[in-house]
């Protein structure tokens, strides 16, 4: 499994998690498409934009491979603003490729494609092994 060093564990100050420390001893998670409800809370949504902001600068537009990305983080975007980088694709592979819909991510966070969004920083180092 491929860790994404300096990739952010969580958004700070919450239990949101974006990546795992260790692969499962059942296997990857399969990564779904779960709908985003207009009333889900406030927090929700920072996290989901936080993630997204975090992908994009660490990322970019190149393909990346699942690794370490929680899965549960993940399926709130996958299928819109995070789509497949192959064919076939296999949702229970940790080294499954991805990337992001950069068209579609910028309509869903406006704020995190702004010329004047805030840089994203990666000293969330309580995960490291």
């Amino acid at each position: 499994m491929q860790k994404h060093r300096g990739f952010p564990g969580r958004l700070t100050g919450t239990d949101h998690q974006f990546t795992i420390r260790r692969a499962s001893k059942e296997g990857p998670t399969k990564i779904i498409r779960r709908e985003r409800f207009r009333d889900r809370k406030n927090v929700d949504r920072a996290a989901d934009e936080a993630f997204m902001a975090a992908l994009w600068a660490h990322f970019g537009e190149d393909p990346f491979e699942r690794g370490n990305l929680d899965a549960g983080r993940l399926s709130w975007l996958f299928g819109r603003e995070v789509v497949p980088a192959e064919d076939p694709f296999d949702p229970q592979d940790y080294d499954a490729l991805l990337r992001i819909d950069r068209a579609r991510a910028e309509a869903a966070f406006p704020a995190v494609f702004a010329p004047d969004a805030p840089p994203v920083t990666f000293d969330d180092d309580d995960w490291d092994d």
